[in-house]
């Protein structure tokens, strides 16, 4: 069930602590919010020189106030913070929300005094928000302790940053977003952006939780809470860019950044993640409109070529699919349209909305009722004929018999969309024009850019409208690998089932020879303890015999100096497929797992996707057939195909190897060799933390 947070958000009573007339002190912004509802629960205000404050009486302690107060806000200097905490505990407080700066965003110190501090709430079984956040609001308490109102709405809205909550507002507004809930995040000692986004998932004003997050603390268990949390989450972060492992040893490692990470974590959990709060706004409009659904294949509803070639384009950049219509489709849009109007996607009206506004609606219904179309993007000028009525300006000369017609259109197309629900965007030069707000207040997103309606339209649709593929389960850690030398490594994951070539390690001429004798070949020679055998020169390959295999021996010792080598049996590489599957452990989310087109191409060709780990072979198929390259796998000029599904199997047990084993930094196999007949492992290495 999560933590109880019943105390934080809906307390019996609130004192403010620090709290002042002086306007350039956060205590006065705090304590004349706490008294916007001062009949819904007690109020009292804390300031040591007492008086009053706002018109009120203050105590000069928590003490002084004679009666238990559940929920205390602190904002006074630092150096007072430890003995305000203890006063509330003592007055038995249950929540605790931390204003206070100066702690672990200071150093070392102040991590140790933050530490000690959470240490002494939980201990008193009470939980704490904060230190340095910027308080906390609940709409549906009337719980006001933050320094700025919040308008009414369903979003929670759990941030680390102040203004961006401020600025989120102010774009919600247009579109009609409100919150139930504001939470400053400040520097999680306590309560976590876990603990909050599972409460808001329980907490029935809420419909979509908006998340702005620098420091996910425990990243996985977000992701899993998320995934679990049955509304929609949204998130934006910071430092996408930025590489997760600079000094990385494998491809994996040098290939995986902060921004895959956390891109292959919100798609298996179902996050709709984005990049600015615009984007932010624009997800959040859609996700509180009408339906999803699992398919992208969208339609276009226009009326002029050059609003629908591009919002056909960024539809298509969105992530949408914008095919051909179908014949029985097209038919049934030529029986409404006329004949200069083209039906193919875009449908674009060509004029006839001038002629007869009801066409708008008319075509809406028949995509709407079309099973090849999955969403419709209307983009143009619907919404001018009001707006020019209206005195918005703009228009063609028509008056009120255009303006009227497109007002019965707006109303008829919400009709349609009531009859066969579907995600339906509009994008209209005039989005604040009569028509326009009668879609808007029936549940349509209205938009007046393009790329916002196109980004809407695709958090209304695909893999996160239909759930995640949901958050895997690690698997109890295993006995340590303390040696990370190849030999040691293709043995950890061949008891995993992992199939490797035959090899042997040798080190020196008897052994090599001996190892020969073994298997037949062609032979494969490595020299081993390089960090990268193939760029150093230190492998070769298809060696017929004894004798060529002695030669290369003797050539690459001498020119490498390897203490060790590994002889091989020399794989069947022909109508052979080089895939790469590493898994690299992210400080906040834990092993992930990478899979795409492998071999000395690896890093050139960066055809890879990523997921959390361990990764179901279900799961690691579909990433496979996701790749750019993925044509090639089905085969291609003359080539057969490869056995994806056995791939995709190995998968699964070189990630479920990785996240059993936490001291690895970085597991890579490259190349796995998948072929018609199955995949072999035919190199591997280990970098431990």
């Amino acid at each position: 069930m999560g933590r109880d947070l019943t105390a934080l958000f809906d307390p019996r009573s609130v004192a403010v602590v620090g709290a002042s007339d002086d306007p350039a002190k956060y205590g006065h912004a705090v304590a004349a919010q706490a008294l916007r509802a001062p009949d819904r629960r007690p109020v009292h205000l804390v300031n040591r020189r007492g008086g009053t404050v706002l018109g009120r009486a203050a105590a000069t302690s928590l003490a002084a106030i004679g009666e238990p107060v559940e929920l205390v806000v602190i904002s006074v200097p630092g150096a007072g913070f430890e003995a305000a905490v203890d006063d509330a505990l003592a007055c038995g407080a249950k929540a605790i929300v931390a204003i206070t700066a100066g702690f672990a965003e200071a150093g070392p110190a102040g991590v140790a005094r933050q530490r000690a501090i959470a240490d002494r709430v939980r201990a008193a079984g009470a939980v704490l928000v904060g230190p340095n956040c910027l308080g906390i609001a609940d709409n549906t308490t009337e719980l006001y302790l933050a320094s700025d109102r919040f308008a009414i709405g369903a979003v929670a809205l759990l941030s680390q940053s102040g203004n961006l909550a401020l600025e989120l507002q102010l774009r919600g507004e247009p579109h009609g977003l409100g919150f139930s809930r504001f939470v400053s995040l400040g520097n999680q000692a306590d309560v976590t952006l876990v603990d909050l986004v599972e409460d808001c998932a329980r907490h029935e004003a809420t419909t979509a939780i908006a998340v702005y997050a620098e420091d996910f603390g425990d990243g996985r268990a977000f992701a899993a809470a998320a995934a679990s949390a049955g509304k929609p989450v949204v998130l934006l972060t910071a430092g996408r860019g930025s590489a997760s492992a600079r000094s990385a040893q494998s491809h994996t490692g040098a290939l995986t950044t902060s921004a895959d990470v956390v891109a292959a974590a919100c798609r298996d959990a179902g996050v709709e993640l984005v990049r600015t709060p615009r984007e932010m706004t624009v997800a959040l409009a859609a996700l509180a409109s009408g339906p999803r659904t699992r398919g992208r294949r969208t339609a276009v509803l226009t009326d002029g070529g050059g609003h629908g070639a591009i919002a056909a384009d960024t539809a298509e950049d969105a992530g949408l699919d914008v095919p051909e219509l179908g014949g029985p489709t097209q038919d049934g849009l030529r029986a409404v349209l006329w004949e200069q109007s083209s039906v193919g996607n875009p449908v674009d009206l060509a004029g006839m909305g001038e002629q007869r506004p009801l066409s708008y609606a008319d075509t809406a219904r028949e995509l709407l009722a079309a099973d090849e179309v999955d969403a419709v993007l209307m983009t143009g000028y619907f919404g001018g004929y009001a707006a020019s009525e209206g005195g918005l300006g703009g228009g063609p000369s028509g008056g009120s018999v255009l303006a009227d017609g497109e007002a019965r259109a707006a109303k008829e197309i919400v009709a349609h969309l009531a009859a066969a629900p579907k995600p339906l965007v509009l994008q209209s030069m005039y989005p604040q024009s009569p028509s326009c707000r009668v879609l808007a207040e029936a549940g349509v997103p209205v938009f007046a850019a393009t790329e916002d309606a196109a980004r809407a339209l695709a958090a209304m649709t695909g893999r996160a409208a239909a759930g995640a593929t949901g958050i895997p389960s690690l698997p109890p850690p295993a006995a340590p690998l303390e040696d990370p030398g190849y030999h040691a490594v293709r043995a950890l994951l061949g008891a995993a089932g992992v199939p490797f070539p035959a090899a042997r390690e040798v080190m020196d001429e008897a052994g090599l020879l001996a190892a020969a004798a073994e298997f037949d070949g062609p032979y494969v020679l490595k020299a081993l303890h390089l960090l990268h055998k193939s760029d150093a020169g230190g492998v070769a390959l298809r060696l017929a015999d004894r004798d060529a295999l002695l030669a290369a021996y003797r050539e690459m010792h001498a020119r490498l100096g390897a203490p060790a080598h590994s002889v091989e049996a020399m794989a069947d590489l022909s109508d052979g497929i080089e895939l790469i599957v590493g898994v690299n452990q992210d400080p906040r989310f834990g092993p992930v797992a990478m899979v795409g087109l492998g071999g000395v191409l690896t890093e050139t060709l960066r055809d890879v996707a990523f997921a959390l780990a361990p990764v179901p072979a279900a799961r690691a198929e579909a990433l496979l057939r996701g790749l750019r390259g993925a044509a090639l796998l089905d085969g291609v000029r003359g080539r057969p195909a490869v056995d994806v599904a056995a791939a995709a199997a190995v998968v699964e047990r070189i990630t479920t190897v990785a996240a059993a084993h936490p001291e690895i930094a970085e597991l890579e196999v490259n190349p796995l060799l998948v072929r018609p007949d199955g995949a072999l492992a035919l190199d591997a290495r280990a970098v431990l933390h």
